[in-house]
This record gives C-alpha cells, sequence and structure tokens, in this order.
C-alpha cells in the first residue's frame, strides 16, 4: 500500500528510559554543543581577524570549522528536545529533512578533507608557488565544488528515499535520523535506496578517501626528500592536525556505517562520537597543534581585555 500518511511521525527509542539519567545526559550534551558552537565560532573569528592567517590552509580550516557547525546543529537541538520531552517522536518530513542535511554536510566534509590533503601535499612540495598555485579563485571553487558535488549526492538518495513507504513500524533505534536507519521501518522494497547509497558510498566518500590517501603517500615521499630535520619536522606538524580530523571523521563514520541498526550502546557511541564528539575537538585539535593559531587566540583575547 503506497501511502505516505499512515505514518505521520516515528518514536526515537535511542535514548536510556530513566529521567534522571536522562536529564544528567541534557546537561552533558547541552554543554558540549555550547563548547561546539563557541569553539568553533572563535576559530572562524580568528581566521577572520587576524591578516597572518588569511591563506588557504587557514581558509580551509574555516570552511571545516563552519561545517562542524552545521552538522552538529542539524542533529543535536534535536537530541537536546527529546531528552526533555516525555514523547520523543519527529516527523516523516524532519526526519527526511534530517536524513538529507546529515547526508549533504557529512558528505561536504568528506570533500572538503581531500581538498584540504591535496592543499598540504601543494604546500610541502612547491613551498614558493604555493600563493600563485592555490589562488583565492581555485580555493572558492574548490569549496563551493564541495558543497555542490555533496549537496548533489544528498539530493539524490533523499529523492530515491521519498518513494519508501512507512506504514507499520514507528519505532527508530536511535537518537537520530540517518539514511540506513529508514530501512528497518519500511514495509516497501529497499533495494534501489540501498543501491543508491552504496553507489555513494563507494564513489563518494571512499573515493575521497583514497585521494586523501594517496596525498599523504606523496606528502611521505615528498618529506623524506627534506635533508634537514628541522624541515622534516615543520613538514609534518603541519599535516598533523589535519591527519587527526581525518582519523576522527572516518573512524566514527566507518564504524557507525558497518553496524547494524540494533540500537546497540556501541552504535550509540560511534554515533555520538561522528555527530556530537568530533565537532567539539576538531577546533581544538587545529588549535592545539598549531603556533600560529595560538597566537592569533592569545592576540585576540589580548585585545578585548
Amino acid at each position: 500500500m503506497r501511502n505516505h500518511s499512515v505514518v505521520s511521525e516515528f518514536i526515537l527509542l535511542g535514548l536510556p528510559a530513566d529521567p534522571q539519567i536522562q536529564a544528567l545526559l541534557f546537561v552533558l550534551f547541552f554543554v558540549i554543543y555550547i563548547l561546539t558552537l563557541t569553539g568553533n565560532l572563535m576559530l572562524l573569528l580568528v581566521i577572520r581577524v587576524d591578516s597572518q592567517l588569511h591563506n588557504p590552509m587557514y581558509f580551509f580550516l574555516g570552511q571545516l570549522s563552519f561545517l562542524d557547525l552545521c552538522h552538529s546543529s542539524v542533529t543535536v537541538p534535536k537530541l537536546l528536545e527529546n531528552l526533555l520531552s516525555e514523547k520523543k517522536t519527529i516527523s516523516v518530513e524532519g526526519r527526511m529533512a534530517q536524513v538529507f542535511f546529515v547526508f549533504a554536510t557529512g558528505g561536504t566534509e568528506s570533500c572538503l578533507l581531500a581538498v584540504m590533503a591535496c592543499d598540504r601535499y601543494v604546500a610541502i612540495s612547491s613551498a614558493l608557488l604555493y600563493g600563485q598555485m592555490m589562488n583565492r579563485k581555485l580555493c572558492m571553487g574548490l569549496v563551493w565544488g564541495s558543497w555542490g558535488l555533496a549537496f548533489t549526492d544528498a539530493l539524490i538518495n533523499i529523492l530515491v528515499a521519498l518513494n519508501l513507504d512507512f506504514c507499520e513500524a514507528q519505532d527508530i533505534h536511535h537518537f537520530s535520523c540517518e539514511l540506513p536507519s529508514l530501512y528497518p521501518s519500511s514495509c516497501s522494497d529497499v533495494s534501489a535506496s540501498f543501491t543508491a547509497l552504496l553507489c555513494s558510498s563507494l564513489l563518494h566518500f571512499f573515493g575521497n578517501f583514497l585521494l586523501i590517501f594517496f596525498s599523504y603517500v606523496c606528502i611521505f615521499f615528498t618529506i623524506l626528500s627534506i635533508s634537514s630535520t628541522e624541515g622534516r619536522s615543520k613538514a609534518f606538524s603541519t599535516c598533523s592536525s589535519h591527519l587527526t580530523a581525518v582519523s576522527f571523521f572516518y573512524g566514527s563514520g566507518l564504524l557507525r556505517y558497518l553496524m547494524p541498526n540494533s540500537g546497540s550502546t556501541e552504535e550509540f557511541i560511534c554515533s555520538l562520537q561522528d555527530s556530537v564528539i568530533t565537532p567539539t575537538l576538531n577546533p581544538l585539535i587545529c588549535s592545539l597543534k598549531n603556533k600560529e593559531v595560538k597566537a592569533a587566540v592569545r592576540k585576540m583575547l589580548r585585545k578585548c581585555s
């Protein structure tokens, strides 16, 4: 029966039922969300106001902070709302919208991390020509291309998913809505949507991962050709924060999508790391491991005080 109005809302069952635990989780996630907003907004502000950070590396870093803000804001506010409400529901339209924006922001971040890896290779292998090769026009094109590719990919997947019918199961064993979580609650054939998701994962996310991998293989051999120990150490330090961000993004994402939608504790933790923890840690990773960012933050705080 093809009738999307049979089920008008879904119940999110990915949270503990104990009210005391829910209150503790609300305080915890609210504090983490405030830290996410504060850290990423501060990093954006520092990159904006400090002229010494007006180069391609920090331009991409600012875009990553903006993406972390968007990605976290897609799921965390609804998570906080459900922790306070007795009836933890989400409408069909709200569920589809959340699926779309989770897919779009995650896809954009995947593309941007690949762009940043290529940027690091150019900076290390062609340091003298770096400013000319990575000019502002090219950087803007790469960022807009990342957004465009990810939103097109998300639109294709959500258009295929709109053909799914939800007329039986109303429970979602999760605290947010992602595309794989649609399938157990659908009473129609999900093969077309699953095929589209599989193709997107292979071409988009796995393709970006391969680009990052080959970029770092080239970076590694380039660093080995540097004669001075200080030069090698400086080259490695410029890549460390990006490598950490890549590890968090692909590590949590891979574990999340390899796990079945069973509502297990491991699945809950991986989803939290992907949508809550990683956006909070990225600005800390980028600032604590970067002397220029730390100097710019100290200078901005001195001006404010």
